[in-house]
């Protein structure tokens, strides 16, 4: 060590750990990375040859940022960090495909307070894995030791990712029609949202996460890292599939804000939706958790997925072709409800959301037991 950085070790930031850090991901992260990636690990900018948009009419660029939330807290309770990669990847690229977009290249940002090279590499190889499985480049990223700031053992993820989708070929409300079939994808677990809720739940309970649940078949830490389901490379495989052009209208990504909200943002204003419950029955996780806290599956539809991790909107006489190559990808698909715009009493529908004047839908009916 430099005595430079023998004197910022002083203050906490150790830069040999996080050189070491890099080595024991660099192969990782070497295995997303294309022809198009130039330049390799641990330059300043991640670089990208963008000549293959060359090949496109208009090519419209996607991005998305986000983070995985609380949930860190639970991994870093059970000290488990090889799903967190994972969850971000989840929450940053299966929004660009709701659009449509094939994700191009993401760069990630751990910030922690001490950094511990295996810990960081366990990250940083979950985001890597997930990345590869998405077709998705990470060509860069930063971690920023901040002691003082955070706790020796604390850290929080962040990600953003770029993509590109053909203009004429955009997801969007506007190509929803009247009797749209919505197909509703299964979810893994919770996914990255609403954690704070969980941990309230069973900080009140006084449950450890070490503790095992025999409802749930595992410690409760490591039933809630239970990793966030990748959608985005089955779903652009039935995008591409010729006999299914234009099939899918819009696609919604179930996260923050629960389910009707979320998928009010991709109907157009006019439009309206009744999910129904009855076409599924939430997970274990979902009934076990509610039951602890005392709260009603309804009640927690703001909050958690319930079981739904996507929704297709898609044309009705396509939608069961549609349905059985997404289950063929492996995704558990089914109808959860009807797309209609006849004129009626909207008081109870969740009407857009996050600044957007979308369509309204509420739940109707009761869960599949």
């Amino acid at each position: 060590m430099s005595e430079n950085a023998s004197i910022y070790a002083q203050s906490g930031v150790d830069t040999a750990a996080g050189d070491l850090a890099v080595e024991l991901m660099k192969s990782a992260v070497g295995r997303t990375h294309g022809p198009e990636v130039l330049g390799g690990v641990g330059g300043f900018a991640g670089m990208f040859d963008a000549s293959a948009l060359l090949g496109y009419r208009r090519p419209l660029l996607a991005s998305s940022t986000d983070g995985v939330g609380t949930k860190v807290a639970i991994a870093q309770a059970i000290d488990k960090h090889d799903t967190i990669g994972q969850d971000l990847v989840a929450m940053v690229v299966d929004d660009i495909v709701v659009v449509g977009a094939k994700p191009l290249f993401m760069t990630d940002y751990i910030a922690c307070g001490r950094v511990v090279p295996e810990r960081i590499a366990d990250i940083v190889r979950g985001i890597a894995e997930a990345c590869e499985a998405t077709g998705t480049a990470l060509v860069g990223g930063e971690t920023a030791e901040h002691p003082g700031l955070l706790g020796p053992d604390d850290y929080d993820v962040a990600g953003a990712a770029t993509g590109v989708v053909e203009a004429d070929r955009m997801l969007q409300p506007a190509l929803v029609r009247d009797g749209d079939v919505v197909l509703a994808m299964a979810a893994s677990g919770l996914h990255s949202n609403g954690f704070s809720l969980v941990r309230h739940i069973l900080a009140e309970r006084g449950i450890g996460y070490g503790e095992h649940s025999a409802e749930l078949g595992a410690s409760y830490g490591e039933a809630l890292l239970t990793p966030t389901a990748l959608y985005t490379a089955p779903l652009l495989r039935v995008l591409e599939d010729p006999s299914l052009d234009g099939a899918i209208h819009s696609l919604s990504h179930v996260t923050g804000g629960g389910i009707a909200a979320n998928l009010a943002r991709v109907l157009p204003e006019g439009s309206w939706v009744e999910v129904d419950r009855a076409s599924w029955s939430p997970l274990p996780v979902f009934r076990h958790l509610a039951d602890l806290g005392g709260h009603s599956l309804e009640s927690l539809e703001g909050a958690w997925n319930l079981g739904v991790g996507m929704f297709a909107v898609v044309a009705a006489d396509r939608a069961p072709q549609v349905a059985a190559a997404l289950t063929a990808e492996g995704l558990d698909t089914w109808v959860a409800g009807t797309v209609s715009t006849s004129a009626r009493d909207l008081a109870g529908f969740e009407q857009g959301a996050k600044g957007v004047n979308g369509g309204a839908v509420r739940l109707v009916g009761a869960y599949a037991g």
